[in-house]
């Protein structure tokens, strides 16, 4: 531990309980489309109105990510969870009890929104990347989302599950006690940054940390790599909502079993748990910019070959777990990447900032998907445009520029 770790804490505690929290955040996220055809059919919703929930849901995740991010970066790790735990649970709780649409929005779009912002990638990992050696970060940042993964493994058969034994309601109201969980789980990330650790941060990624908070921000916006960054993670957001929460009907409408999707999905998680690890492993080692150029590219083609080829229950399984290699793949890179060039600091909120590019792709995942098939009868639309969004993602990451931003400043005033 002491060659990996440097922290003023214990690095097994935080490690631990934010490998945890991820997996209780994630997981009750990833299951979400299970739910879309019983409370659809209970209420007498068309889908676009369970989707354009779902699609809030992830907007707001991403608006509130960056704020979440700076309260992590001032205040410490555990305020900022605390809040989003108990927001999270007050949606879950007026999920069960919707009986409107506009209820649906307020609980499922707005408080879970918000929940999921303060318990996931941006506040978690970004104390992870402040414990672990330049060398190592990734490597960290791959064990956070693959701890991720795993709920989304677990909690797709447990969801449905639930679903079958208890109905929708009942099975919501049983995940309120899981997110109780992450009360507790949210003191071992608590406290905030250490003056002496600061510095070692800076020392470490041969950054210069500005002044303040907006200083970062004015600093990472006058760089286009950190524009490409934003507007190329906006397809992971656009691809994997579209498959979470649509492919479970997908399959449903093509005559295949009900209880498919959820393990499909939750193949997705298994083999994204193997993903995650290899992506943070790589990303050490390799080209960060490369490897997500890559990734998005090879997404495209999975996706290509499994509308072409015969629908089966084979040809799903074999779709899932190789989505799965490239499904969360890109979270320990992208935030390596703004760790990387734009230092540790504040790295919670511009991640957070960046973050928010993955959910306007989110937002859109979920609800294009839901209106495509309103309007047409089919998904066939927003599957040839989540492969389109692939290839212009695997184009967006090869400019940018990998090398620190103060080293990258120091040169051109040298050049000067």
């Amino acid at each position: 531990m002491p060659t990996l770790f440097r922290s003023l804490r214990s690095p097994l505690t935080i490690v631990v309980c934010g490998a945890l929290m991820m997996l209780i955040c994630n997981g009750l996220r990833a299951n979400s489309g299970l739910w879309l055809q019983p409370m659809s059919l209970a209420h007498g919703w068309g889908r676009e109105v369970f989707a354009l929930a779902i699609a809030l849901q992830n907007f707001l995740w991403g608006v509130g990510s960056p704020l979440f991010g700076a309260i992590a970066d001032k205040y410490g790790a555990g305020r900022a969870l605390v809040t989003g735990a108990v927001l999270y649970g007050l949606g879950m709780a007026g999920m069960a009890y919707a009986s409107t649409p506009a209820e649906l929005y307020l609980s499922t779009g707005m408080l879970i929104g918000f929940g999921i912002a303060g318990t996931s990638y941006t506040v978690v990992l970004g104390v992870f990347s402040r414990i672990a050696r330049p060398e190592q970060r990734s490597l960290l940042m791959g064990v956070g989302t693959a701890a991720g993964s795993m709920g989304q493994f677990i909690m797709l058969p447990v969801g449905q599950a639930w679903i079958n034994s208890v109905g929708w309601q009942q099975a919501l109201l049983l995940q309120l006690g899981l997110i109780a969980l992450m009360l507790p789980l949210a003191y071992g990330l608590s406290g905030r940054p250490q003056q002496a650790q600061e510095e070692l941060l800076q020392s470490s990624t041969h950054t210069a940390t500005p002044v303040g908070l907006m200083d970062a921000l004015r600093e990472a916006l006058r760089d286009r790599s950190f524009h490409l960054l934003f507007w190329g993670y906006f397809t992971c957001g656009f691809q994997v909502v579209f498959i979470g929460l649509h492919l479970p009907s997908y399959l449903v409408d093509q005559g295949l079993p009900t209880t498919l999707g959820a393990s499909a999905i939750a193949v997705v998680g298994l083999s994204n748990i193997a993903g995650s690890f290899l992506s943070g492993w790589l990303g050490g080692r390799y080209s960060k910019k490369l490897l997500l150029s890559g990734l998005y590219f090879l997404r495209s083609v999975v996706i290509l070959v499994f509308i072409l080829s015969p629908l089966s229950v084979f040809s799903v399984y074999v779709f899932a777990a190789c989505m799965g290699l490239l499904w969360l793949s890109t979270v320990p890179l992208t935030q390596g990447l703004v760790g990387q060039i734009y230092g540790l600091r504040y790295v919670s909120t511009l991640v957070g900032v960046v973050f928010m590019g993955h959910q306007i792709g989110s937002f859109l995942g979920a609800w294009l998907g839901g209106k495509i098939y309103d309007m047409t009868g089919s998904y066939d639309l927003a599957w040839w445009l989540i492969i389109g969004s692939g290839f212009y993602a695997a184009v967006m990451h090869l400019p940018i520029r990998e090398q620190p931003l103060a080293l990258r400043r120091a040169a051109d005033l040298q050049a000067v």
